[in-house]
């Protein structure tokens, strides 16, 4: 194996200052992700807009479900980011290219999987959730469309892990604004000047998402040196893989465990009404715009943790956790306070019916002015799996959120059945959730030091 060589990187996450670096590291990757959900976004201010209620309540019916599959995705591309970036900091060149290959490779089978598998389990989970009948056959119509464009989605994320790693999180921004843009355009196309509704918002996503996907791959073909893409070279190692898997598991159960409550919570939603679903669902898009820019400093945390420990450099990764854990609470809360202080801008973006713009504005204020304190178990288990250990937040975030937001749903709901009182589950669930992680962060890193001292 070559190690006399450094491998180039598109930021030194191993020396030097890390507060700048962090900075333009993560505000990036949160624009992205902010693209990303616009995807969805556009496709609910569009048809709030020129289609109609029912239509807007047909999408917003189907975020929940969607949320499941994005951040399911999102969280498993954390395995090949922290996998790729630990051999960075090993300097382990041949190791970089074998995982490469493995990425992408398993990407492509994996797009595929969750495509069929969101054709299948649609219909019972809208069901489940309650959707009223008189939308049920738009929302099948909308969320088929958009599982459609399911495997381009995993590619473009996967791709985007592995630019990550090395430090380039422009790139992804980059492709991101311009697919981004392209949707946004073909929303209006198919909407107003073909008349698809619902069909149209959604094939302008998959559409989207196919674009972002050829880009990504355009660009790993393009690289030089060890992230070269080579299609010949793609298959699946499965020492890598296992590695990959183990970190990426646990993370993208832990993000599709978030939205899997929110089906619980989207029953309880439903039961106010049409113009609850809808309101709901676009105050929605201002929390997870929020809640990009936390886990866009927890996506930080992994990768620049993930380096350094392989560099077997603790003292910067603690630094690293304390400076995500500002950073992510504070921009995160800025933005919170911005939606607030102009909800009604805002909220008149996605419709113009009063009795939807007051459900939205409930939970715009219940949720957005405590959304800060998803930093705290966002980049508390980011900067676990840093180190590799990502069974432990998994276990907490399906305490914290499933669990403890059913029992909310079955007890203090049920005493109390207002719309505010559903809405008050999601920040009292962050801060329990947030608390367990944090504990068991620094339980880990008096272990670490302990080991450290022992010479373990």
């Amino acid at each position: 194996m070559n190690t006399h060589k450094k491998i180039t990187r598109e930021v030194d996450m191993l020396n030097g200052p890390l507060a700048g670096k962090l900075i333009l590291f993560a505000l990036p990757l949160a624009l992205s992700s902010i693209l990303q959900q616009l995807f969805n976004s556009a496709d609910v201010a569009v048809v709030g807009q020129f289609v109609g209620g029912d239509a807007l309540a047909a999408t917003g019916s189907c975020v929940a479900l969607v949320g499941i599959f994005v951040n399911l995705i999102v969280g498993l591309s954390v395995g090949p980011n922290a996998v790729l970036a630990m051999a960075i900091g090993r300097n382990a060149r041949k190791e970089i290219h074998d995982i490469l290959h493995t990425v992408i490779a398993f990407a492509m089978i994996l797009g595929v999987l969750l495509m069929v598998t969101g054709m299948v389990i649609a219909m019972p989970v809208l069901k489940l959730s309650g959707t009223p009948e008189t939308v049920l056959p738009q929302a099948l119509l909308y969320i088929y469309i958009y599982f459609a464009g399911i495997p381009f989605m995993v590619i473009y994320n996967y791709g985007s892990a592995v630019l990550r790693s090395f430090g380039d999180s422009r790139n992804p921004m980059f492709i991101m604004v311009l697919s981004g843009t392209i949707n946004v355009i073909l929303n209006l196309v198919f909407v107003l000047v073909f008349g698809l509704g619902v069909a149209g918002v959604a094939l302008a996503t998959s559409i989207s998402n196919l674009l972002s996907a050829g880009m990504i791959l355009f660009l790993l073909i393009r690289q030089e040196g060890d992230f070269k893409l080579d299609l010949h070279d793609l298959k699946v190692d499965r020492n890598y893989l296992r590695q990959i898997l183990t970190i990426g598991i646990p993370a993208g159960f832990q993000g599709a465990v978030f939205s899997v409550s929110n089906v619980f919570i989207q029953a309880g939603i439903n039961t106010f009404g049409e113009n609850a679903i809808a309101g709901s669902s676009l105050a929605l898009n201002f929390e997870y715009f929020t809640y990009d820019i936390a886990a866009a400093f927890a996506q930080a945390a992994t990768t620049f943790i993930s380096q350094n420990y392989g560099a077997d450099r603790n003292d910067r990764c603690r630094k690293i956790f304390r400076l995500c854990m500002l950073f992510g609470f504070s921009f995160t809360q800025i933005l919170s306070i911005i939606f607030l202080i102009w909800d009604d801008f805002f909220i008149g973006i996605y419709t113009n019916t009063a009795a939807v713009a007051a459900f939205g504005a409930v939970r715009l204020w219940h949720v957005c002015s405590l959304e800060g304190f998803t930093a705290t178990y966002e980049v508390g288990s980011a900067a676990l799996r840093g180190y590799g250990k990502s069974l432990e937040p998994a276990i907490v975030t399906i305490m914290g959120t499933v669990v403890f937001r059913i029992v909310w749903i079955q007890t203090v709901f049920r005493i109390f059945p207002t719309y505010d009182m559903l809405m008050n589950v999601y920040p009292v669930s962050w801060i329990f959730t947030g608390s367990i992680i944090l504990i068991i962060y620094y339980n880990f890193q008096r272990k670490l030091a302990r080991n450290n001292r022992n010479g373990l």
